[in-house]
């Protein structure tokens, strides 16, 4: 996805947790943030509170120097923006959509009671990309519900996690449920700039139960070139096999 775009999207998804009637936010208690670190699984981590009034982040841990190898001062939320892997941009906005939908139907006593998880890939200073685990609580909100602060905590889980594409999860504490690998749709899904048009054609076989030796038939094409486009939309998509090429493509229309 185009960054401007990406930017625009993002601000209007964080739009969408705030209450605009607030006015004066609460003095950040810094402390206080530093002892919720058992809520979340640690490794290489840092973490930094973000005010949902402002949308703007308060404090970044020193340990980002170590993780992805930026300095606390240049680490704010256009920086963020920037260093989430392109393919992974309509993903990390379809998420907050998916967020603030599930938030959006909790009683007020219930929003600090969820954890939310999911995965994306982010750019370090020396060019390479990790995997990185977001874990994110609500800490403050007003009497309406309206997000006012969060303690966001990234992970690097490259040692975890290496292929496959992002997943959702809200995790509940204090007893609530917690919902695993939340179904949650692309809806920033780019289907022209994705998929090239001998890719589509390619995709739509497989999806009638074509094999590669019918499809360069049908195509008009050496098996070779099949396998070759294949591949290459499962490399777009950041999938781990043909079933899951397949199984996206229904899901999310991309025919």
């Amino acid at each position: 996805m185009e960054q401007n775009k990406f930017n625009l999207e993002m601000s209007k998804m964080l739009d969408g947790f705030i209450n605009k009637s607030v006015t004066d936010m609460p003095k950040l208690e810094l402390n206080f943030y530093k002892k919720l670190w058992d809520f979340f699984l640690l490794g290489d981590s840092f973490y930094f509170i973000l005010n949902h009034i402002t949308f703007s982040i308060e404090f970044v841990s020193s340990e980002v120097e170590k993780v992805l190898g930026y300095q606390v001062s240049i680490f704010d939320m256009t920086f963020l923006n920037q260093i989430i892997h392109p393919e992974d941009h309509s993903w990390f906005l379809s998420f907050g959509v998916s967020i603030t939908n599930f938030f959006s139907h909790l009683s007020i006593d219930k929003l600090t009671k969820y954890k939310v998880r999911y995965d994306v890939r982010v750019r370090k200073l020396d060019g390479s990309y990790s995997r990185i685990l977001y874990q994110g609580i609500l800490m403050e909100h007003d009497e309406q519900g309206g997000f006012l602060r969060t303690l966001n905590v990234f992970t690097d889980i490259s040692y975890l996690k290496r292929e496959g594409g992002p997943e959702l999860s809200m995790i509940g504490m204090d007893g609530e449920p917690s919902y695993l690998n939340v179904a949650s749709k692309n809806v920033y899904f780019e289907n022209g700039e994705e998929l090239t048009k001998r890719e589509k054609q390619v995709l739509k076989l497989l999806m009638e139960g074509k094999l590669s030796k019918e499809i360069s038939s049908i195509l008009k094409i050496s098996k070779q070139t099949v396998d070759t486009h294949r591949k290459n939309m499962i490399h777009k998509k950041n999938l781990n096999n043909t079933g899951e090429l397949i199984g996206k493509a229904i899901k999310y229309g991309w025919i």
